[in-house]
């Protein structure tokens, strides 16, 4: 059974959410403001969570930066229609996608479904990939750079997974958007670009000289194997 938490100020948005979920089978916890968001994420192991950018207390985005620092559960951003600068700096903060207020509840199960099938896939054989220094295993969905650990989010991950899988590939930025967020996906590219520069300041010693995830100027990004 998948556990998911739920967090946003609006308790009608929360009941209906958590309904629709438990519906489909889910644990569902809550939580209406910021610090008991935390909470609860520190004391409970989640499969998604669903977390809104307006929160009393603390914002979404405060929640989503502390969270980051002890778990890398996947975390879906609510924001307001339009308002692209929350798109941005959701993933910036470490979300790894984030969906538009008013929505579809159908499209918010989709989304949770999709990444949470991704983030528990499990290979017949467990491999692990490896090159001077970074090591990255599919099977635990761990990453080690100079034998330390290194915390990533699913989508992080799941670039660095690609492009570890296929060392020198140029992926553009439609590609990478295709095969870790799906066709459907309704973000822009720039998606795609937060989500490498957040991976290059984690695994590089000099982000703005990458070693590992290099770009191809005019083509796109490749991994240095």
């Amino acid at each position: 059974m998948a556990r998911a938490l739920v967090v946003d100020d609006e308790k009608t948005i929360v009941k209906g959410i958590k309904y629709s979920l438990e519906q489909d089978g889910y644990e569902v916890d809550s939580a209406f403001d910021g610090e008991k968001a935390i909470e609860l994420a520190s004391a409970n192991k989640y499969d998604i969570i669903l977390l809104d950018v307006m929160l009393p207390q603390l914002s979404g985005f405060d929640v989503c930066q502390q969270i980051r620092e002890f778990s890398s559960v996947p975390i879906i951003m609510l924001t307001a229609k339009g308002d692209d600068m929350d798109k941005i700096l959701g993933l910036e903060y470490g979300a790894d996608d984030y969906i538009t207020k008013p929505f579809n509840i159908l499209e918010v199960k989709a989304r949770i479904k999709a990444i949470i099938r991704r983030t528990k896939k499990k290979d017949t054989a467990r491999q692990v990939l490896k090159f001077e220094g970074i090591v990255l295993d599919q099977e635990a969905r761990r990453v080690l750079v100079n034998d330390r650990e290194i915390n990533l989010t699913s989508r992080e991950f799941e670039v660095l997974e690609l492009l570890m899988m296929n060392p020198g590939k140029v992926y553009n930025r439609e590609e990478l958007l295709k095969a870790i967020w799906g066709e459907a996906y309704p973000g822009d590219e720039r998606t795609v670009d937060v989500h490498v520069r957040r991976l290059r300041e984690k695994l590089e010693a000099n982000p703005s000289e990458p070693k590992y995830v290099r770009t191809r100027w005019g083509s796109g990004y490749f991994f240095q194997g």
